[in-house]
């Protein structure tokens, strides 16, 4: 058999990654392989022939370099075997074990930026008998499915510690609750911080953990995130932070960046770092919702090259900061809550999915809520129309983000934020995508770096198909 016949009758390598090329400067390509959870930087031919073997080209072994097919093998990237996607699915009705409380309305700011425009709506306010319907359902659940314990989470269109007397009420009722039926209950919340003395020394002995809202700099939260009076609340929330540090509580800040600040966010996480030990600490742009729908978009450039600016600041205190779409370590296909029957409940006690779509006047709550309680029945009944569209966000039905690098990252974002933005139920892409890539591309590049700076390649975990509920925003 002579020369040219043994190549062409050689079996090639088999591409057996999900494979994107993402240009760099200086004519490099970061090559990344988000389900084998690999990634390197190469040139232009290394790209052109993992093209060529992927679409089984007319290449022969002679052509092909054996030290890099062999490090390609090392990658999963040739020759191994099938990915295994990240996809949970849910049916049926469903089952939660946790439940969001919107307990209020009402709220003792008026932040420029509110994207539930809170006090400037109808005031409401949750019923002791709504919070604990919820928690009994959950309870049940819980039981039912053999876990160890439910969930609270306090969260809503207002601040939740306003309607104080049904907090603190609602989470006694679930402890008995739980000692009745031999479970645990844990127990977080979302606020703003301006809180008295009781209401910290009650948070700190019965909440596992809070988010909580500032803005870093003194002089950049009171700029937006103002009293009723209409006056900077940054002493009251720092007094507030101080105290969990020193109670060594946990909590995470949530810091939103208006575009008139952006320039200042290096310093405000600075701030923040050097006065604070939070355990994580959220960077997103504000949102064009509420109050703030007709203000000048933060989602820019400038946001994202802010944002690794304060990236370095935050490593020199030893700490990270987080947007939410850009999370390279988690592998799924859910963004939050709404694709994994998310179980929160207006004041007026409907079913939410989302928790920014926090009551019926909502303009996509006729997309949001999907359930109602039983008239003189202790449960729920959901509608499994709306529930069906709501788990077929999750990023597998998504066409328009099927070529992204980051879709088994951010999930397709978050699907309110989407329809606000395109007015469509079809998802057509955002400028926080651009956000999500670059800042996904820069957690890549530091997994390679941190790995000696020539490839990253970790073992896929037993627990990659990874769900998010949205917790994780929170702590």
């Amino acid at each position: 058999m002579d020369k040219a016949l043994a190549s062409s009758t050689q079996v090639l390598p088999v591409v057996t990654a999900e494979l994107f090329s993402i240009p760099l400067d200086n004519n490099q390509y970061l090559i990344y392989a988000p389900l084998r959870k690999a990634a390197f930087v190469g040139n232009l031919s290394m790209v052109n022939t993992l093209a060529d073997l992927k679409e089984g080209s007319s290449l022969c072994n002679d052509d092909l370099d054996p030290s890099f097919l062999e490090f390609l093998r090392q990658l999963e990237i040739l020759d191994a075997g099938p990915e295994l996607k990240p996809i949970t699915t849910f049916r049926g009705d469903p089952e939660p074990t946790m439940v969001t409380l919107f307990l209020t309305t009402a709220c003792n700011l008026r932040c420029t930026y509110c994207y539930a425009a809170a006090g400037d709506t109808p005031t409401k306010f949750m019923p002791r008998a709504t919070a604990r319907r919820g928690i009994d359902f959950v309870a049940r659940n819980a039981v039912k499915k053999q876990v160890s314990h439910f969930e609270i989470s306090y969260h809503g269109g207002g601040e939740p510690t306003v309607n104080w007397h049904v907090m603190e009420d609602s989470l006694r009722y679930a402890r008995d609750k739980a000692r009745e039926l031999g479970l645990e209950v844990h127990a977080s919340s979302a606020t703003n911080g301006v809180l008295n003395d009781k209401q910290i020394d009650w948070i700190i002995a019965n909440l596992n953990g809070v988010s909580l809202s500032f803005d870093g700099l003194p002089s950049v939260h009171d700029r937006h995130r103002l009293t009723i009076l209409g006056q900077g609340s940054s002493q009251q929330v720092t007094q507030t932070i101080s105290r969990f540090d020193q109670a060594g509580f946990r909590y995470g800040i949530r810091v939103t960046v208006t575009a008139d600040q952006i320039p200042f966010l290096a310093d405000s996480i600075e701030y923040i770092c050097s006065h604070f030990h939070p355990q994580r600490i959220q960077v997103e742009p504000s949102y064009q919702l509420g109050r703030w729908k007709e203000a000048v978009s933060a989602e820019t450039n400038q946001f994202i090259e802010m944002f690794r600016e304060a990236q370095v600041r935050a490593h020199k205190w030893n700490k990270e900061i987080f947007y939410s779409a850009a999370r390279v370590g988690l592998l799924t296909n859910h963004f939050c809550g709404i694709t994994q029957d998310s179980f929160a409940l207006s004041p007026d006690g409907n079913v939410s999915a989302c928790y920014e779509v926090f009551s019926e006047d909502n303009p996509w709550a006729s997309v949001f809520f999907y359930g109602k309680p039983v008239p003189q029945e202790p449960g729920y009944t959901f509608d499994l129309h709306k529930l069906t569209h709501l788990r077929q966000q999750s990023i597998q039905h998504r066409e328009y983000c099927q070529g992204c690098f980051a879709k088994w990252h951010c999930a397709g974002d978050c699907y309110h934020k989407n329809l606000s933005v395109n007015g469509t139920l079809e998802f057509a892409g955002s400028e926080r995508c651009h956000i999500t890539r670059e800042l996904t591309k820069d957690q890549i590049l530091t997994k390679i770096a941190q790995a000696g700076g020539l490839f990253w390649h970790e073992e896929p975990s037993n627990d990659q198909a990874t769900t998010t509920t949205g917790k994780e925003m929170l702590l």
